[in-house]
């Protein structure tokens, strides 16, 4: 099935909260570009979360994950399709992760979101073996934590060498 389906849409209830979160507050439901417009969703929230202590953009993370592995779950059964692309909630976590001690700088959660897409879009591994071995909600979560954790990684790199 292509994830880019949108005749699955039709099984969407924004009435329903785990859909709604599922689909990142509707920021997925956009035609053209759903995860980066996912991601761009958690923008906002990123640059608020790289001023607050570690420890609470790590449990804002956590609750995300599992929150989003529910949604997701939910919301994949419902429309009767694995990871269809207008579900990005698995983009917010891999943002909030991506941020992760950040020093408070608004403007590096723009490095976090290039960083981000970059390892999102491209998949390497083993980011592409999560993606295609891994179903369910877990499945749809787990790349995209990991390609947040590669962009944390790259991000931090950059901030130490040429930030």
């Amino acid at each position: 099935m292509d994830k880019h389906d949108r005749s699955f849409l039709k099984n969407i209830r924004l009435s329903n909260p785990w859909h709604l979160v599922a689909v990142g507050f509707g920021s997925g439901l956009l035609p053209k570009a759903p995860g980066t417009f996912g991601s761009l969703a958690a923008m906002p929230i990123c640059m608020g979360l790289l001023y607050l202590d570690w420890y609470y953009v790590l449990a804002v993370a956590v609750i995300t994950f599992f929150v989003g592995w529910y949604a997701s779950e939910v919301t994949e059964k419902d429309m009767g399709m694995h990871d269809n692309s207008s579900i990005v909630i698995d983009e917010f976590d891999g943002m909030f992760i991506s941020i992760l001690f950040f020093p408070p700088q608004w403007y590096l959660a723009i490095l976090a979101f290039v960083l981000f897409r970059i390892f999102d879009v491209l998949k390497p591994f083993p980011i592409s073996f999560f993606d295609r071995r891994i179903g369910g909600g877990l499945g749809v979560m787990l790349d995209d934590v990991i390609a947040g954790i590669f962009a944390l990684i790259c991000g931090h790199l950059l901030i130490q060498f040429f930030l």
